[in-house]
Formats: structure tokens, sequence, C-alpha cells
């Protein structure tokens, strides 16, 4: 399985990452580690909300979506 997943900084609530993963727990606790470049300054984070998918394609194409404008308006008004 292929999760999207997406993220809010519980100290920066405005700031939000979407990302992708095999292994979800696993990657949200690097996220709060502080092992991303990306996400390390506005850690920690909580989960927000993910998707499972068993094609990779899909996942891949949903997160690409979910990083684009329409997909962040999505996520703001869907998905939280």
């Amino acid at each position: 399985m292929k999760y999207v997943y997406l993220l809010e900084s519980i100290n920066s609530p405005a700031e939000n990452y979407v990302g992708l993963a095999d292994d979800l727990r696993k990657r949200l606790a690097a996220h709060n580690a502080g092992q991303s470049p990306h996400t390390k300054k506005f850690k920690p984070w909580r989960l927000v909300t993910y998707v499972a998918f068993s094609d990779d394609k899909k996942a891949v194409d949903f997160e690409r979506y979910l990083k684009s404008s329409s997909g962040r308006a999505f996520a703001k008004k869907r998905l939280r």
C-alpha cells in the first residue's frame, strides 16, 4: 500500500505538508524527528488525513494533484 498524507504543523497551523509513503507511522516519526529538510523547521506535525492506495501510479497522481493549486483548495475544503 502507498499512503498519501496531509500534515499540519502543531506550532504553525497555517503550515501544511502533503507527502507519499509506504510506512506512514515511520514517515510521520521521521518528519517529527526533523529528518526531512522540507518539514524540520515547522515540527512537530500532526496527521490530518491520509488515503491508502493499492495502485502506486494512482497514489503518485493524487499526491501531485494535492500539491497543485486546485488540490490545495480541495484539501482545505474537503480533507480537514
